[in-house]
Protein backbone atom coordinates (compact mmCIF):
# COMPACT_ATOMS: atom_id res chain seq x y z
CA UNK A 1 0.00 0.00 0.00
CA UNK A 2 2.95 2.28 0.60
CA UNK A 3 3.62 1.96 -3.13
CA UNK A 4 0.26 3.55 -3.86
CA UNK A 5 0.92 6.35 -1.40
CA UNK A 6 4.11 7.11 -3.30
CA UNK A 7 2.32 6.85 -6.65
CA UNK A 8 -0.26 9.38 -5.45
CA UNK A 9 2.53 11.77 -4.57
CA UNK A 10 4.26 11.11 -7.87
CA UNK A 11 1.22 11.95 -10.03
CA UNK A 12 1.25 15.42 -8.47
CA UNK A 13 4.98 16.09 -8.60
CA UNK A 14 5.19 14.60 -12.11
CA UNK A 15 2.14 16.63 -13.25
CA UNK A 16 0.57 13.39 -14.50
CA UNK A 17 -2.92 14.69 -15.30
CA UNK A 18 -3.78 11.80 -17.64
CA UNK A 19 -3.34 9.10 -14.99
CA UNK A 20 -4.44 11.02 -11.91
CA UNK A 21 -7.98 9.67 -11.66
CA UNK A 22 -6.93 6.11 -12.49
CA UNK A 23 -4.19 6.01 -9.86
CA UNK A 24 -6.57 7.41 -7.23
CA UNK A 25 -9.14 4.71 -8.08
CA UNK A 26 -6.52 1.97 -8.00
CA UNK A 27 -5.28 3.16 -4.62
CA UNK A 28 -8.74 3.09 -3.07
CA UNK A 29 -9.64 -0.26 -4.65
CA UNK A 30 -6.38 -1.70 -3.29
CA UNK A 31 -7.42 -0.81 0.25
CA UNK A 32 -5.43 2.36 0.83
CA UNK A 33 -6.88 4.43 3.68
CA UNK A 34 -8.60 7.33 1.87
CA UNK A 35 -7.55 9.80 4.56
CA UNK A 36 -3.94 8.70 4.09
CA UNK A 37 -4.42 9.03 0.33
CA UNK A 38 -5.70 12.58 0.77
CA UNK A 39 -2.70 13.36 2.98
CA UNK A 40 -0.35 12.05 0.27
CA UNK A 41 -1.87 14.38 -2.32
CA UNK A 42 -1.73 17.24 0.17
CA UNK A 43 1.94 16.66 0.95
CA UNK A 44 2.76 16.58 -2.74
CA UNK A 45 0.93 19.80 -3.63
CA UNK A 46 2.63 21.54 -0.71
CA UNK A 47 5.96 20.40 -2.12
CA UNK A 48 5.04 21.84 -5.51
CA UNK A 49 3.78 25.05 -3.94
CA UNK A 50 6.97 25.49 -1.93
CA UNK A 51 9.09 24.90 -5.03
CA UNK A 52 7.03 27.47 -6.93
CA UNK A 53 7.47 29.97 -4.11
CA UNK A 54 11.24 29.48 -4.25
CA UNK A 55 11.33 29.92 -8.02
CA UNK A 56 12.30 26.31 -8.70
CA UNK A 57 9.00 25.66 -10.52
CA UNK A 58 6.93 27.94 -12.71
CA UNK A 59 3.29 28.90 -13.15
CA UNK A 60 2.50 26.19 -15.74
CA UNK A 61 3.86 23.60 -13.28
CA UNK A 62 1.56 24.83 -10.54
CA UNK A 63 -1.40 24.88 -12.89
CA UNK A 64 -0.72 21.27 -13.97
CA UNK A 65 -0.33 20.09 -10.37
CA UNK A 66 -3.64 21.75 -9.52
CA UNK A 67 -5.31 19.94 -12.42
CA UNK A 68 -3.99 16.63 -11.08
CA UNK A 69 -5.66 17.32 -7.75
CA UNK A 70 -8.94 18.18 -9.46
CA UNK A 71 -8.88 14.73 -11.08
CA UNK A 72 -7.73 12.73 -8.06
CA UNK A 73 -9.40 14.39 -5.08
CA UNK A 74 -13.05 13.63 -5.99
CA UNK A 75 -12.25 9.90 -6.01
CA UNK A 76 -10.56 10.14 -2.61
CA UNK A 77 -13.29 12.32 -1.12
CA UNK A 78 -16.01 9.93 -2.22
CA UNK A 79 -14.20 7.11 -0.44
CA UNK A 80 -13.86 9.21 2.72
CA UNK A 81 -17.58 10.03 2.67
CA UNK A 82 -18.53 6.37 2.17
CA UNK A 83 -16.39 5.42 5.16
CA UNK A 84 -18.33 7.87 7.32
CA UNK A 85 -15.15 9.59 8.40
CA UNK A 86 -14.52 13.29 8.32
CA UNK A 87 -11.37 15.22 7.61
CA UNK A 88 -10.49 17.93 10.05
CA UNK A 89 -11.05 21.36 8.54
CA UNK A 90 -8.92 24.42 9.20
CA UNK A 91 -11.87 26.67 8.35
CA UNK A 92 -14.30 27.68 5.60
CA UNK A 93 -13.21 29.83 2.69
CA UNK A 94 -15.61 31.32 0.15
CA UNK A 95 -13.70 32.13 -3.03
CA UNK A 96 -14.54 33.54 -6.45
CA UNK A 97 -13.60 35.88 -9.27
CA UNK A 98 -15.55 39.14 -9.08
CA UNK A 99 -18.42 40.24 -11.29
CA UNK A 100 -17.38 41.19 -14.82
CA UNK A 101 -14.26 39.04 -14.72
CA UNK A 102 -14.10 35.56 -16.24
CA UNK A 103 -10.48 34.66 -15.39
CA UNK A 104 -10.26 31.41 -13.46
CA UNK A 105 -6.69 30.08 -13.41
CA UNK A 106 -5.38 32.08 -10.45
CA UNK A 107 -8.54 31.65 -8.43
CA UNK A 108 -8.62 27.96 -9.25
CA UNK A 109 -5.07 27.43 -8.05
CA UNK A 110 -5.75 29.20 -4.76
CA UNK A 111 -8.89 27.12 -4.26
CA UNK A 112 -7.00 23.88 -4.96
CA UNK A 113 -4.12 24.73 -2.63
CA UNK A 114 -6.53 25.77 0.13
CA UNK A 115 -8.41 22.51 -0.27
CA UNK A 116 -5.18 20.56 -0.14
CA UNK A 117 -4.11 22.46 2.97
CA UNK A 118 -7.21 21.30 4.81
CA UNK A 119 -9.76 24.06 4.32
CA UNK A 120 -13.36 23.59 3.27
CA UNK A 121 -13.57 25.60 0.06
CA UNK A 122 -16.77 27.01 -1.37
CA UNK A 123 -15.75 27.98 -4.91
CA UNK A 124 -18.36 30.27 -6.46
CA UNK A 125 -16.54 30.33 -9.80
CA UNK A 126 -16.11 33.35 -12.03
CA UNK A 127 -18.15 36.49 -12.75
CA UNK A 128 -19.62 36.34 -9.24
CA UNK A 129 -22.11 39.04 -8.28
CA UNK A 130 -21.66 40.87 -5.00
CA UNK A 131 -24.94 39.55 -3.60
CA UNK A 132 -23.80 35.99 -4.26
CA UNK A 133 -20.62 36.56 -2.27
CA UNK A 134 -22.66 37.97 0.61
CA UNK A 135 -25.14 35.10 0.49
CA UNK A 136 -22.38 32.48 0.57
CA UNK A 137 -20.54 34.19 3.43
CA UNK A 138 -23.74 34.29 5.49
CA UNK A 139 -25.09 30.84 4.68
CA UNK A 140 -21.74 29.07 5.06
CA UNK A 141 -20.69 31.12 8.09
CA UNK A 142 -17.38 31.53 6.29
CA UNK A 143 -14.16 32.33 8.09
CA UNK A 144 -12.59 33.90 5.00
CA UNK A 145 -13.76 35.53 1.79
CA UNK A 146 -11.16 35.40 -0.99
CA UNK A 147 -11.78 37.51 -4.10
CA UNK A 148 -9.82 37.59 -7.33
CA UNK A 149 -9.80 40.30 -9.99
CA UNK A 150 -7.59 39.98 -13.07
CA UNK A 151 -8.76 43.16 -14.79
CA UNK A 152 -8.14 46.73 -13.72
CA UNK A 153 -11.73 47.50 -14.66
CA UNK A 154 -13.11 44.90 -12.24
CA UNK A 155 -10.80 45.53 -9.29
CA UNK A 156 -13.24 47.97 -7.71
CA UNK A 157 -15.81 45.17 -7.48
CA UNK A 158 -13.78 43.95 -4.53
CA UNK A 159 -14.41 47.25 -2.77
CA UNK A 160 -18.14 47.03 -3.52
CA UNK A 161 -18.35 43.57 -1.97
CA UNK A 162 -16.52 44.71 1.16
CA UNK A 163 -18.92 47.63 1.47
CA UNK A 164 -21.77 45.18 0.98
CA UNK A 165 -20.46 43.10 3.87
CA UNK A 166 -20.47 46.21 6.05
CA UNK A 167 -23.99 47.18 5.02
CA UNK A 168 -25.24 43.66 5.77
CA UNK A 169 -23.55 43.56 9.17
CA UNK A 170 -21.27 40.73 8.08
CA UNK A 171 -17.90 42.46 7.87
CA UNK A 172 -16.78 41.67 11.41
CA UNK A 173 -17.60 37.99 10.94
CA UNK A 174 -15.25 37.27 8.06
CA UNK A 175 -11.67 37.95 7.02
CA UNK A 176 -11.26 39.29 3.48
CA UNK A 177 -8.27 38.60 1.26
CA UNK A 178 -7.93 39.96 -2.27
CA UNK A 179 -5.64 39.16 -5.17
CA UNK A 180 -5.11 39.35 -8.91
CA UNK A 181 -2.65 40.95 -11.29
CA UNK A 182 -3.87 44.57 -10.89
CA UNK A 183 -4.07 44.24 -7.09
CA UNK A 184 -1.32 45.21 -4.67
CA UNK A 185 -1.00 45.79 -0.94
CA UNK A 186 -1.73 49.51 -1.25
CA UNK A 187 -4.98 48.83 -3.11
CA UNK A 188 -5.98 46.12 -0.62
CA UNK A 189 -5.45 48.57 2.23
CA UNK A 190 -7.40 51.31 0.46
CA UNK A 191 -10.54 49.16 0.03
CA UNK A 192 -10.49 47.79 3.57
CA UNK A 193 -9.36 44.24 2.90
CA UNK A 194 -7.66 42.33 5.69
CA UNK A 195 -4.91 40.98 3.47
CA UNK A 196 -3.44 40.65 -0.01
CA UNK A 197 -1.93 37.57 -1.64
CA UNK A 198 0.46 38.03 -4.55
CA UNK A 199 0.62 34.35 -5.54
CA UNK A 200 -1.47 31.25 -4.90
CA UNK A 201 0.95 29.68 -2.36
CA UNK A 202 1.32 33.04 -0.62
CA UNK A 203 -2.45 33.41 -0.48
CA UNK A 204 -2.73 30.16 1.46
CA UNK A 205 -0.04 31.27 3.90
CA UNK A 206 -1.73 34.63 4.39
CA UNK A 207 -5.10 33.01 5.08
CA UNK A 208 -3.52 30.72 7.65
CA UNK A 209 -1.90 33.74 9.26
CA UNK A 210 -5.20 35.63 9.33
CA UNK A 211 -6.82 32.74 11.18
CA UNK A 212 -3.90 32.31 13.57
CA UNK A 213 -3.01 28.89 12.18
CA UNK A 214 0.58 29.79 11.29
Amino acid sequence: MSDYIQRLKDIVTDFDIDNAQAVAKEAIESGVDPVAAAAALTDAIRQVGDAFGKGDLFLPDLVCASEVLKKAFPVINEAIEKSGRKQASLGKVVIGTVFGDIHSIGKGMVATLLYAAGFKVIDLGINVKGDDFLKAVKEENADVLAMSALLTTTAMEQKKVIQGLKDAGLRDRVKVIVGGSPINQEFADSIGADAYGATAPEGVKVIKRLLGIE
